[in-house]
């Protein structure tokens, strides 16, 4: 496994690689790797002669210091990780490196960065949208791969890749899940062993909230069950939870058609902020 940590040396490799018509899988992380990002490298591998992992934590898509303050650094870990699951490449940045002075450019991703996520963590899609370019000019891959777990974050990326004209294929992933039900983030290692035992209501939440829909309630219905619901766990601090359209993310009252009906949350839960949804 080859780790690079300037651009230049990164592009290097791989432009002699896709010169002998190798495809690269690309998989973009902020690290504190997990089953959930193996998943998509074994997936990227795949479907491509190289997998080629990134690993930044990007300053630019926290609105809250602290939160990137205590965001997990775990490198050495990763790469571990990465060489037993076959990862070919891996491009590990520092924040100089990949920002020499802070970006001018601002991206407006419309009504996708209106709700939700977009709503409660202001500028978050603009660093999002910034690093995620910047990645893509580096590795040039032919796919580029991410969990469905971050859903705004996919139609985001899949908005700027249409836009933009990026050639190349993003690949949107299913969201692996502890054996409890709680989905797997790099995020749920700075849980207390007492706030990891009740995350897993949020999954618990999401699907009652289904099967309420599923029976024929309204969303404003559904909503007010799951914030009763809440209400019996007053650990936990709910952000969001919107039933919106998959393709949109744009609030709905009813079940849409198949496949297309995303109900979305976000619970802050002992000073940690998890998210997680399901589509059906």
């Amino acid at each position: 496994m080859q780790i690079f940590y300037t651009i230049s040396e990164t592009q290097n490799y791989l432009k002699t690689q896709q010169k002998s018509g190798k495809t690269l899988g690309f998989v973009p992380t902020m690290g504190a790797l997990h089953a959930g990002h193996i998943s998509l490298i074994e997936q990227a591998k795949k479907e491509n002669d190289i997998s080629v992992c990134s690993i930044f934590v990007n300053p630019t898509q926290f609105n809250n210091p602290e939160d990137l303050k205590k965001y997990p650094r775990t490198l050495e870990k990763d790469c571990e990780l990465l060489q037993a699951a076959g990862c070919e490449v891996v491009f590990a940045p520092s924040a100089e490196e990949m920002y020499h002075n802070l970006p001018k450019l601002k991206f407006d991703f419309g009504n996708l960065e209106t709700v939700m996520e977009g709503k409660f963590r202001p500028g978050h899609f603009n660093g999002v949208g910034i690093v995620v370019s910047k990645l893509f000019h580096v590795v040039k891959p032919d796919k580029a791969y991410f969990g469905l777990k971050d859903l705004q974050q996919v139609a985001v990326i899949r908005q700027m890749v249409y836009d933009l004209s990026f050639d190349l294929e993003i690949i949107p992933c299913p969201t692996l899940r502890e054996a409890d039900g709680l989905a797997m983030s790099s995020r749920n290692m700075r849980l207390s062993v007492e706030a990891r035992a009740l995350a897993p209501h949020i999954y618990k939440v999401l699907n009652l909230t289904k099967a309420q829909l599923q029976a024929g309630a309204s969303s404003v219905e559904a909503h007010a069950h799951a914030v009763a619901y809440f209400k019996n766990y007053p650990e936990f601090e709910l952000e969001y939870l919107e039933i919106a359209d998959f393709d949109t993310l744009m609030p709905i009252g009813q079940i849409n058609s198949p496949d297309k009906t995303a109900i979305c949350i976000a619970a802050f839960l002992g000073g940690v902020r998890l998210i997680d949804n399901i589509v059906f």
